[in-house]
């Protein structure tokens, strides 16, 4: 295990929690923000954040159980220790991330990006994403350098909404009526 200040997480990225026990052996259930879920099970070892901590903690095994995933991680051997880890963050390096076609992205890549219409009126910024099952959705904040300070939910279909992504630039445009 290694320990490391979670202030060193710029180069890592959120994909699940640990979030309770499960059994006697030192088990946790985990609750995957991956796509499909089960391919947080494919890296070897993680970084466990908790309070200001991250660890690096090796997965022994994982596996699908039902709906869930449980996992058992190096030195965690019991219901005790697993109970320590309740509700821990799971990160990764981005480093380790597969790379992704030109036009796809990774969640936290669009999140804090900067919003404008096609008409170049600012929107806000990326607050996050989430799933809906028939399209994912952006969540765009106003702030006190946009049109105004709405929350707006935006659908994330490419070429039709959203137009333009540059990661460079730091922006989005989009397709939308500023008045919606």
């Amino acid at each position: 295990m290694t320990r490391l200040d979670a202030g060193q997480t710029d180069e890592h990225v959120v994909l699940g929690k640990l979030t309770s026990p499960h059994g006697v052996k030192g088990w946790l259930k985990v609750y995957s923000y991956t796509s499909p879920i089960d391919s947080i099970l494919q890296y070897p070892e993680w970084w466990v954040r908790q309070g200001d901590t991250l660890t690096r903690m090796p997965v022994i095994q994982g596996r699908q159980q039902g709906k869930a995933l449980v996992v058992q991680l190096e030195d965690v051997n019991d219901r005790t220790a697993a109970e320590a880890l309740a509700q821990a963050e799971i990160l990764l390096p981005k480093s380790v991330l597969p790379t992704l076609a030109d036009d796809e992205y990774y969640w936290h890549e669009l999140e804090g990006l900067n919003v404008f219409t096609r008409s170049g009126e600012r929107l806000g910024q990326i607050s996050y994403l989430f799933e809906t099952g028939a399209n994912d959705v952006i969540v765009v904040r106003g702030d006190s350098e946009a049109i105004d300070k709405r929350e707006r939910l935006l659908p994330y279909l490419p070429d039709d909404v959203v137009l333009d992504i540059d990661l460079v630039e730091g922006r989005m445009v989009v397709d939308w009526d500023s008045e919606f």
